[in-house]
Protein backbone atom coordinates (compact mmCIF):
# COMPACT_ATOMS: atom_id res chain seq x y z
CA UNK A 1 0.00 0.00 0.00
CA UNK A 2 2.92 2.33 1.03
CA UNK A 3 4.83 2.23 -2.53
CA UNK A 4 1.25 2.71 -4.52
CA UNK A 5 -0.32 5.23 -2.24
CA UNK A 6 2.82 6.97 -1.22
CA UNK A 7 5.42 6.42 -4.19
CA UNK A 8 3.50 6.30 -7.13
CA UNK A 9 3.47 2.29 -7.48
CA UNK A 10 1.64 -0.05 -9.66
CA UNK A 11 -1.63 -0.60 -9.18
CA UNK A 12 -1.15 -4.42 -8.18
CA UNK A 13 0.67 -3.06 -5.64
CA UNK A 14 -2.67 -1.62 -4.10
CA UNK A 15 -4.48 -5.21 -4.87
CA UNK A 16 -1.95 -7.00 -3.39
CA UNK A 17 -1.55 -5.02 -0.34
CA UNK A 18 -5.20 -4.89 0.14
CA UNK A 19 -5.50 -8.59 0.32
CA UNK A 20 -2.67 -8.83 2.69
CA UNK A 21 -3.98 -6.51 5.24
CA UNK A 22 -7.42 -8.39 4.58
CA UNK A 23 -5.53 -12.06 5.46
CA UNK A 24 -4.27 -10.12 7.86
CA UNK A 25 -7.27 -9.90 9.91
CA UNK A 26 -8.70 -13.01 8.87
CA UNK A 27 -6.01 -14.74 10.93
CA UNK A 28 -6.56 -12.85 13.98
CA UNK A 29 -9.94 -13.25 13.74
CA UNK A 30 -9.93 -17.00 13.73
CA UNK A 31 -7.51 -17.63 16.87
CA UNK A 32 -8.64 -19.85 19.28
CA UNK A 33 -7.45 -17.36 22.16
CA UNK A 34 -9.26 -14.32 23.26
CA UNK A 35 -9.35 -11.59 20.45
CA UNK A 36 -8.39 -8.87 22.69
CA UNK A 37 -4.64 -11.10 23.29
CA UNK A 38 -3.84 -12.26 19.83
CA UNK A 39 -4.87 -8.53 18.69
CA UNK A 40 -1.44 -7.63 21.54
CA UNK A 41 0.05 -10.49 20.15
CA UNK A 42 0.03 -9.01 16.69
CA UNK A 43 1.15 -5.36 17.52
CA UNK A 44 4.26 -7.01 19.54
CA UNK A 45 5.15 -8.78 16.20
CA UNK A 46 4.35 -5.99 14.00
CA UNK A 47 6.52 -3.08 15.90
CA UNK A 48 9.29 -5.60 16.01
CA UNK A 49 9.03 -6.71 12.25
CA UNK A 50 8.82 -2.85 11.59
CA UNK A 51 11.53 -2.60 12.75
CA UNK A 52 13.85 -5.26 10.98
CA UNK A 53 11.76 -3.93 7.89
CA UNK A 54 12.97 -0.57 8.27
CA UNK A 55 16.52 -1.49 8.94
CA UNK A 56 16.65 -4.33 6.27
CA UNK A 57 14.38 -2.55 3.48
CA UNK A 58 14.61 0.93 4.00
CA UNK A 59 18.22 1.20 5.17
CA UNK A 60 17.24 2.74 8.54
CA UNK A 61 19.55 1.37 11.33
CA UNK A 62 17.39 1.19 14.60
CA UNK A 63 18.70 3.29 17.34
CA UNK A 64 18.88 2.00 21.10
CA UNK A 65 15.70 3.36 21.36
CA UNK A 66 14.41 1.58 19.07
CA UNK A 67 16.03 -1.23 20.16
CA UNK A 68 14.98 -0.76 23.63
CA UNK A 69 11.40 -0.05 22.36
CA UNK A 70 10.60 -3.16 20.78
CA UNK A 71 11.88 -5.18 23.26
CA UNK A 72 9.69 -3.55 25.64
CA UNK A 73 7.09 -4.09 23.29
CA UNK A 74 7.47 -7.88 22.93
CA UNK A 75 7.45 -8.21 26.58
CA UNK A 76 4.43 -6.30 27.06
CA UNK A 77 2.84 -8.64 24.38
CA UNK A 78 4.19 -12.01 25.96
CA UNK A 79 3.15 -10.96 29.31
CA UNK A 80 -0.37 -9.94 27.89
CA UNK A 81 -0.42 -13.68 25.81
CA UNK A 82 1.36 -16.05 28.82
CA UNK A 83 0.84 -14.40 32.22
CA UNK A 84 -0.68 -17.17 34.45
CA UNK A 85 -3.93 -16.29 35.24
CA UNK A 86 -7.19 -17.67 37.72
Amino acid sequence: MWLWLREGGAIWLAVLGGIILVLYGVVATLQPANFGRVYAAYGGIFIAMAIIWGWQVDKVTPDRFDIIGGLICLVGMAMIMYWPRN
